[in-house]
């Protein structure tokens, strides 16, 4: 315990604080999740059938995006409640547009030798944001899309 509070500590104040939100929305997205219909989660984001060009990002949204996508899978792996791959990719969109980085959330799907396999991962620009790691195994099955120039 005592060795993560001076790993904690040694980060710069940016991303601690970076660390702390992505923790807290991780806890809001994970209670979400259990209790509201999926469709109440999504109902400010743009429903795309399919992948389209996402469109670039200028560095600073892309140093942004992947300071972000750091503190979320840090965070993740710290909360004591099950913060999968759903909770994370919705913790990121909340996150970046709060921030004004515009990007997408992908939900897929695999089947893996007798069962059904999901995933979900967010990108912006070429940033894969949460959950890029084996997403090219699933099957795009819906896209949403979040911001502006997407």
């Amino acid at each position: 315990m005592l060795r993560k509070i001076k790993k904690f500590s040694k980060l710069s104040a940016q991303e601690r604080n970076l660390f702390l939100e992505a923790y807290y929305t991780l806890g809001i997205m994970r209670a979400a999740v259990l209790s509201l219909p999926f469709k109440r989660l999504v109902r400010s984001l743009e429903h795309r059938s399919k992948k389209g060009k996402l469109a670039e990002l200028g560095e600073e949204e892309k140093k942004t995006a992947l300071a972000v996508g750091k503190a979320i899978e840090h965070a993740a792996a710290h909360t004591p409640w099950e913060s999968a791959c759903m909770i994370q990719a919705l913790t990121a969109q909340r996150m970046l547009k709060k921030r004004g980085v515009s990007g997408v959330f992908y939900l897929g799907v695999a089947k893996d030798k007798k069962k059904m396999k999901a995933h979900a991962w967010s990108q912006c620009g070429d940033v894969f944001v949460t959950g890029g790691t084996g997403h090219e195994a699933f099957t795009v099955v819906s896209v949403f899309k979040w911001g502006g120039k997407v």
